[in-house]
């Protein structure tokens, strides 16, 4: 059962097509890596997903039912089931850190007090920091800003979170860090994880599914064992990391 589709989704920003009728099904508990170059669309797709963009044509849906007519006080409830994880983390650097977790709780529940702490407490414990909730995070190391920002994207139990390059400026052990706290929140939360990413390697360990954005369309959409076989020349270079030559023309011209 898919819990978030799109289907035939266009957006344009003045005369830049970004989406050129992208149709889309998320299956529910799946992880899907969403590839492509900067400038694809990725995180414009997750912006539709969660209502924060207007599509220009097509129709976007969050389990059959269609948000992207909604008003934005319907809205609300809506994205109340989804996490959403910035690639900048977006802590409040003037709270702790588990003001930070405490946050969505406190702005969207009638929790008591001391119930929406504890929560908070747990879920900093969930993403392995049982010890940093009264640090603040300028106190802490990136990838721990990362952990923080994860913990308060599923302060709400959400039941599908958005990944905006998650693994972005850690070094190879802090990312793989990440990578594993995706597959165990999917795992023991049963959350559906929708995850942009230009980290090929985070990308081959995290996902059920792989779907590469390429000039406004869908270029493929497949398992991992998939693209790995592919054929594709413009795949085949966004996997590896090999410029091609439309890509070095400019610096041909350079003398």
């Amino acid at each position: 059962m898919a819990i978030v589709s799109v289907k035939n989704l266009h957006k344009r920003f003045g005369m830049q097509v970004v989406l050129g009728g992208i149709s889309l099904e998320i299956a529910a508990g799946s992880c899907v890596v969403v590839l492509g170059a900067s400038g694809t669309g990725k995180s414009v797709l997750l912006k539709h997903i969660v209502g924060l963009l207007k599509p220009d044509k097509g129709q976007v849906f969050f389990e059959d039912k269609r948000i992207d007519k909604l008003p934005e006080r319907l809205l609300v409830d809506v994205r109340r089931n989804f996490g959403f994880l910035f690639q900048m983390s977006a802590l409040f650097d003037s709270s702790s850190n588990i003001d930070n977790v405490a946050f969505p709780l406190i702005e969207h529940t009638r929790l008591p007090r001391d119930e929406i702490y504890a929560i908070a407490q747990q879920k900093l414990e969930m993403v392995g920091l049982p010890d940093v909730a009264q640090k603040m995070p300028a106190e802490l190391s990136g990838g721990m800003r990362k952990r923080v920002a994860l913990a308060r994207a599923i302060a709400m139990n959400p039941k599908v979170i958005l990944y905006d390059e998650p693994t972005t400026g850690l070094d190879p052990i802090r990312s793989d860090v990440i990578n594993e706290l995706i597959l165990k929140l999917q795992r023991e939360l049963q959350i559906t994880s929708i995850v942009v990413t230009h980290d090929m390697n985070s990308a081959f360990k995290v996902a059920d599914r792989l779907v590469m954005l390429h000039e406004g369309k869908i270029r493929f959409d497949g398992t991992p064992e998939e693209i790995r076989l592919s054929e594709d020349a413009v795949i085949k270079r966004f996997i590896t990391g090999e410029a091609g030559e439309q890509e070095l023309a400019s610096l041909m011209r350079v003398r």
